[in-house]
């Protein structure tokens, strides 16, 4: 089975001290043990770039440009990047079909991303944000066992 990694789970991973960090290592060595295959696509890492980067007082991790790059390598290495394909039409048939508006309209782009490449589940700590589509199962990390 095919994952995407939403952008919280792996902004978890880079906060060692957060109650959630253990709980998204856990379900991604699970689901790596399973040989599920593990996705992420450029607007998650474009996602984590600007929360990584962005201040403590701005509700950011305060990383360092380069820090990021460093994790972001690490994540290619470790993650299917999928490829970048024209997602606009599809993320503008689910948000009208789902009546998506404000910031979950980026969640529909990642469903879109998740149609246009056959992933069916999404693995989030989000779970509201992504139950409205029908079609694609919301795995909660702290649910894997």
């Amino acid at each position: 089975m095919a994952v995407l990694t939403d952008t919280n789970i792996l902004l978890r991973l880079l906060q060692p001290h957060h109650p959630h960090s253990k709980v998204a290592q856990h379900a991604l060595d699970i689901l790596r043990a399973r040989n599920e295959i593990l996705n992420v696509a450029s607007q998650n890492l474009v996602e984590l770039w600007a929360a990584a980067t962005r201040p403590f007082d701005e509700n950011g991790l305060g990383l360092t440009v380069d820090q990021v790059a460093n994790e972001i390598e690490q994540i290619k290495r470790l993650w299917l990047l999928v490829p970048d394909v024209p997602l606009f039409e599809e993320w503008e048939r689910l948000v009208k079909l789902y009546k998506v508006s404000g910031r979950n309209t980026h969640d529909a782009r990642l469903v879109a991303a998740m149609h246009m490449h056959g992933i069916e589940s999404i693995l989030t700590f989000n779970l509201k944000d992504f139950t409205r589509f029908e079609d694609i199962t919301v795995i909660d990390p702290a649910m894997i066992s």
